[in-house]
């Protein structure tokens, strides 16, 4: 988060701020929308710049640039729009209990203390005013010096909470040269002559398990349509996946799991 502009005029901040998001590729299609029209809106309506890393990663990093102002309403505008997602992946669902909305904001790890706040203290006053969920990853994102911050909450409870994030992070400015997380794009598979596909390396789930399995001398994939058909099935590998211990997609962190702040 960087900060161009240090007057604060009365009952407000008066700054450019660059915000960074991490996202995954499924929330930043709906954020560009068809043709782009909802980037396109929220960027006119908004007043901030909003840009979108390029390459095909399963996470991107969305900057959102501008005044205090603009930067609210862009947060507003897409928390919205992930609210709206949620009501409609909702209608045709058995589930009762609706999820909140959730953002991660990639902040310099030399900030993170301020942030947090003697014993948590900051931290839980953001909580408790706003009523939004906050956590600060313990571990920095993979080659960077910033860490993944999660907020979950109503649309209006993202918004109080990101206000006073901002605050804090005016009143605290990184220390030191920051290095920022660059997501990796994903191994693409091989294509082979005959319309076949061996992967280098093959990514298996099974529910929450995954593992990373080296390549196997043997299996293949035809294509059918969009998909990849194995061949040979995939038994050991699966075994193997369920064999494995969970564990938490890079830049999220688990309630109680070694390394998150409360």
């Amino acid at each position: 988060m960087n900060t161009n502009d240090a007057n604060a005029p009365e009952g407000g901040l008066n700054v450019t701020l660059t915000i960074r998001l991490l996202m995954h590729g499924k929330e930043v299609g709906s954020i560009i929308g068809k043709k782009g029209e909802t980037v396109k809106k929220m960027r006119e309506e908004s007043g901030a710049r909003i840009n979108i890393s390029e390459g095909s990663c399963p996470e991107r990093i969305v900057t959102i640039t501008g005044p205090t102002d603009a930067i609210f309403k862009a947060f507003s505008m897409i928390a919205l729009k992930f609210e709206e997602d949620i009501n409609a992946s909702m209608t045709n669902s058995t589930v009762t209990s609706k999820p909140p909305v959730t953002l991660r904001l990639v902040v310099p790890a030399s900030q993170c203390g301020s942030l947090i706040g003697k014993g948590g203290s900051k931290i839980k006053e953001i909580r408790e005013s706003t009523g939004a969920q906050v956590q600060v990853a313990g571990d920095m994102l993979p080659n960077s010096t910033e860490r993944a911050v999660t907020i979950s909450g109503t649309p209006d409870a993202i918004i109080q909470c990101v206000k006073q994030i901002c605050v804090v992070m005016l009143e605290s400015p990184p220390k030191g040269a920051t290095i920022p997380y660059r997501p990796k794009p994903a191994s693409g598979p091989i294509i082979f002559a005959g319309g076949q596909v061996r992967a280098d390396t093959i990514l298996a789930s099974a529910g929450n398990h995954t593992v990373l399995a080296q390549p196997q001398p043997a299996p293949a994939f035809a294509i059918q349509g969009q998909y990849a058909i194995p061949h040979p099935d995939l038994t050991k590998l699966h075994q193997l996946a369920m064999q494995h211990t969970p564990f938490t997609p890079l830049g999220q962190t688990t309630p109680g799991f070694p390394g998150t702040y409360p």
